[in-house]
């Protein structure tokens, strides 16, 4: 069986550094911090009081006010984003479109947390009476956002949620270029969201001891590779890549960003939250990728790793990457853009796949941000782009997302070429 090729021909992003594609590609190669204080609720008891929050968005440019109170905070980034990432691609009312044949595959690690603490804290304040909202169910799950999405567009193909934790929404990207490559659809509507900026969120995460306690610093609290990174800063908001087949799209004259050519998984079968000592879970992610993208590390340029900014989480992907790349590491640039927007959890496959499109494209590698002390373990040879975005050829570009639970996941893409 031939594979069709699959091609990114829409974007979309709603983000701590900014509510279109263009502001956050804008915060991210001029090195801006989208952290600061908490603004959703009164973290003040909190040991994380800050994080990478959305801000100025305003969900009435997107769906009926009525409507949107039927949502979960998660849905309203993934049908903005979505909106945006449809008109990019300028499919929503194009009559060369078979609506049957266009899906939505969207990733979500929590879903509507927000509902889901709202719903239950109010019935324990309550007398015991059941008085929860009609919406509570729908709300909260992860699948309500690729299902309202399809409604909101009439898009009938495929359409289903990934969840795999900080995974999530690469998976469902992997998912929508494998529907494309094997003939199951035309295009497919992909991306991921997060909304876990609340009490339980970050009291979940403190409680894990996984989150920068750096109130007194929060612009700089996320520090992927310095000797002093305490942790990571929680994000929120949504990514949207709107994925076509080769054919289709140039038919239909279709800008095309770039090319997909990889999907790889593996799992690290090894703890609930710390990845493997030695990487062998990302380590093997990479292989996989790069053989079902049928590339050579040297045709990698870039890696828009998951670098979170822990303590254990930095070393294990760099030791992956040395052995998986070899001597050609050390000609990759390597950044984390984390250290700018935070970590969507969920949704930061999307948003990261969204910077790595955008390098491949502009030939410039978005920085690794707050980098002010060398930590001897890692390679000093090693390009990890600190602090500033620099100019190259980008070739081909990978991104890494690994989650809880052990799950890796990457992608590959490669520059355009008719």
């Amino acid at each position: 069986m031939v594979l069709k090729r699959v091609v990114v021909t829409g974007l979309g992003a709603i983000t701590p550094l900014g509510n279109s594609v263009s502001e956050y590609w804008n915060g991210l190669i001029n090195g801006v911090s989208g952290s600061a204080a908490i603004t959703r609720f009164d973290a003040s008891k909190f040991k994380t009081q800050f994080g990478c929050e959305v801000k100025n968005f305003d969900v009435g440019q997107y769906l009926d006010r009525k409507e949107a109170r039927k949502m979960d905070l998660f849905t309203h980034f993934a049908i903005a984003s979505s909106v945006q990432g449809v008109a990019d691609a300028g499919i929503e009312d194009n009559a060369e479109i078979n609506k049957d044949r266009v899906g939505v595959i969207w990733g979500s690690g929590i879903g509507g947390l927000r509902t889901f603490q709202d719903e239950v804290s109010a019935f324990a304040l309550s007398d015991g009476t059941p008085r929860f909202n009609p919406f509570f169910i729908p709300k909260m799950i992860a699948d309500i956002a690729p299902g309202l999405i399809s409604m909101r567009f009439g898009f009938r193909g495929p359409n289903f949620t990934t969840v795999s934790a900080c995974a999530s929404s690469t998976n469902a990207l992997i998912d929508a270029f494998n529907y494309i490559r094997l003939g199951k659809a035309d295009i497919i509507i992909s991306g991921g969201s997060e909304a876990a900026i609340n009490e339980a969120g970050v009291g979940g995460f403190n409680a894990l001891h996984a989150m920068s306690t750096r109130n007194d610093s929060p612009q700089t609290a996320s520090r992927p590779f310095d000797k002093d990174r305490d942790g990571f800063v929680l994000g929120e908001g949504g990514g949207c890549i709107v994925l076509e087949e080769y054919e289709h799209a140039v038919k239909r004259g279709a800008k095309i960003y770039a090319e997909v050519k990889g999907g790889g998984m593996s799992a690290d079968a090894y703890h609930m939250t710390a990845p493997h000592p030695e990487g062998l879970g990302a380590y093997n992610v990479m292989l996989n990728v790069l053989s079902d993208a049928e590339m050579q590390p040297h045709e990698i340029d870039y890696i828009n790793v998951h670098g979170t900014s822990t303590p254990i989480g930095d070393p294990q992907e760099i030791k992956a990457i040395q052995r998986a790349f070899g001597d050609e590491a050390f000609k990759l640039n390597i950044s984390s853009t984390k250290s700018m927007h935070g970590h969507l959890l969920g949704g930061a496959g999307a948003i990261e796949s969204i910077a790595t499109i955008l390098a491949v494209k502009n030939d410039i590698v978005p920085p690794t941000i707050n980098h002010f002390t060398d930590d001897p373990e890692f390679d000093t040879r090693l390009n990890l782009t600190f602090n500033k975005a620099q100019h190259r050829v980008i070739r081909a570009a990978l991104s890494n997302t690994f989650g809880f639970g052990g799950h890796n996941a990457s992608v590959i893409f490669k520059k355009h070429e008719a």
